[in-house]
């Protein structure tokens, strides 16, 4: 196995473990079975290393986000369905589970979040456009609707949403009428 993935494995087994505070340098390249030299040439810095490992994890779980959305025949109940599929990999994945908790190195509370986030926003809307339930100029606001209503959906739960079907419900009041709006 080459070095650079051995230290994303390593990354996301210390992040499973004991959250981002467990994640340094060193203790990614004694997980790793590298020099910490063999980290930092591979990616820089510490918040690469997290970025780059979270990433891989959150593009293996959209396959079961995206089978999720298959079936939506509009543009907010594509959305809705991303919402709600999204909390569900988030709660049942121990590393993406870690992103709920605020703590030192977590890129969720990073200023550059949505600069990280926007990305994989785009690249999970993007069939919206290409099954025409959403025209190609609107992307980027949809985008900025979802990651900021999904973040809220995951980061704070409570009884009225914790049900996925009740948070469906939630969603599709507040999302219809705002995407009716901008489209």
């Amino acid at each position: 196995m080459r070095a650079r993935q051995k230290i994303l494995i390593a990354t996301i087994g210390l992040i499973e473990q004991a959250g981002f505070q467990a994640v340094n340098i060193a203790a990614v390249a004694t997980a790793a079975g590298v020099s910490r030299q063999t980290v930092y040439s591979n990616f820089g810095t510490l918040e690469q290393v997290i970025s780059q490992s979270i990433s891989d994890v959150v593009r293996e779980a959209l396959g079961e986000v995206q089978a999720s959305v298959a079936t939506a025949a509009t543009a907010y109940e594509y959305v809705v369905e991303l919402i709600v599929a999204g909390r569900l990999v988030l709660r049942t994945h121990p590393a993406l589970a870690t992103l709920v908790l605020a703590e030192r190195g977590n890129p969720l509370f990073d200023d550059e979040m949505m600069a990280y986030a926007k990305p994989f926003g785009v690249e999970l809307l993007q069939p919206m456009v290409e099954r025409n339930l959403l025209g190609p100029k609107y992307i980027d606001d949809v985008v900025e609707i979802a990651v900021r209503l999904g973040l809220s959906a995951i980061m704070f739960d409570s009884d009225a949403v914790r049900r996925d079907d009740d948070l469906r419900q939630f969603l599709a009041r507040w999302l219809q009428p705002a995407m009716t709006a901008i489209m």
